[in-house]
């Protein structure tokens, strides 16, 4: 039986990471041992990445509230507690939403929040 050598495997293996490496800067995209540093290094910050995405994007879904209840005389946390009280689950994103896109639906949550 014929021995098999790696060199197809290797090679393809290789090729992927160069092909990942592509437009980085000086022999990153050229030499495999660093491509493969720097492949590596990227996808974990890509991977952070997306993690610190949803914190941003939740923080900034939370100023946009937090500033249509101030122009309403409310606070944030006020605000949230008034809809949970009143039994109302709508997400920090649909109502930033509303806050920029219809102010008097949010004007009119604000008021339910108040009652409650």
């Amino acid at each position: 039986m014929a021995r098999v050598k790696g060199a197809m495997m290797t090679r393809k293996r290789r090729n992927k990471v160069l092909k990942l490496a592509k437009g980085y800067w000086g022999s990153k995209s050229k030499h495999f041992k660093m491509a493969n540093q720097a492949v590596m290094k990227s996808l974990t910050y890509a991977y952070t990445g997306r993690k610190l995405k949803k914190r941003d994007f939740r923080s900034l879904w939370i100023t946009r509230i937090s500033a249509a209840c101030k122009m309403n005389g409310m606070n944030y946390s006020t605000f949230m507690h008034g809809l949970k009280v009143a039994g109302i689950e709508i997400n920090r994103k649909m109502l930033s939403e509303m806050a920029i896109s219809n102010p008097a639906a949010f004007t009119q949550l604000i008021e339910i929040a108040k009652k409650a």
